[in-house]
């Protein structure tokens, strides 16, 4: 059976070599590509259009990738795939981002695979074919990552996420994803609204992110503020 892809990333040369590369090989096609996270959205819920695996960088312009996987699995494209009876795709992501943060935030948006763009030619194929076929695959960088992650969650929970950030500005970031004002938090951790200004100003800059909506989807993905 032809499994059929949708690639998804914002670099069409990049877009242009994994083509070349997946159609080499019998079995796989792609049935279309996106630049980004809105375009593969829209393109899923296009009357005619289907693809059994997405194909999706994790840092694109505009919608985040992790927003798009949720909207492809659980959001309009779960929505469109339950009005025509049709299977949601599985999701793969291939990215050059190996942060602990955002391969979790991938897994909890609901992605199958993570692997890096580094990864030979070989290693995408066979992560395609696994992902595809029902499997779960993460390239072995990811894997040893992720094994260290969840034992610093186990050990230390308010410190495993955004390791970047102080303790005040991830207690501060998680006071944000639960929709706490400048001067609620302020209240509530005794500080000055310019000295939380400030803090948020350095998680903003840590994260980068351009604003609270953002700061708050990552803050959500890692687990904060839930």
């Amino acid at each position: 059976m032809t499994v059929s892809i949708l690639l998804v990333d914002d670099h069409p040369i990049y877009r242009a070599g994994v083509r070349l590369a997946l159609e080499s090989c019998e079995g796989l096609e792609v049935a279309g590509e996106a630049a980004s996270g809105e375009d593969a959205v829209a393109w899923l819920c296009s009357p005619g259009q289907s693809a059994d695996l997405v194909l999706m960088d994790i840092q694109l312009p505009g919608m985040l990738g992790t927003e798009a996987i949720r909207a492809i699995l659980t959001g309009d494209g779960a929505r469109h795939h339950r009005d025509t009876g049709t299977s949601p795709p599985r999701v793969l992501v291939v990215s050059m981002s190996s942060e602990d943060d955002v391969v979790v935030a991938a897994l909890r948006a609901g992605a199958h695979g993570y692997v890096g763009k580094e990864a030979s030619r070989e290693e995408l194929i066979r992560a395609v074919r696994t992902v595809a076929h029902g499997g779960g695959v993460f390239s072995p960088s990811i894997a040893v990552r992720l094994g260290a992650y969840f034992s610093s969650v186990h050990e230390l929970p308010n410190r495993a996420a955004f390791p970047q950030l102080t303790d005040r500005e991830r207690e501060i970031l998680g006071l944000l994803a639960r929709g706490r004002s400048n001067r609620g938090i302020a209240r509530e951790l005794v500080l000055s609204e310019k000295t939380v200004r400030n803090h948020i100003s350095h998680v903003f800059a840590k994260l980068q992110v351009k604003d609270r909506a953002a700061a708050v989807v990552r803050a959500r993905d890692a687990g904060l503020g839930t």
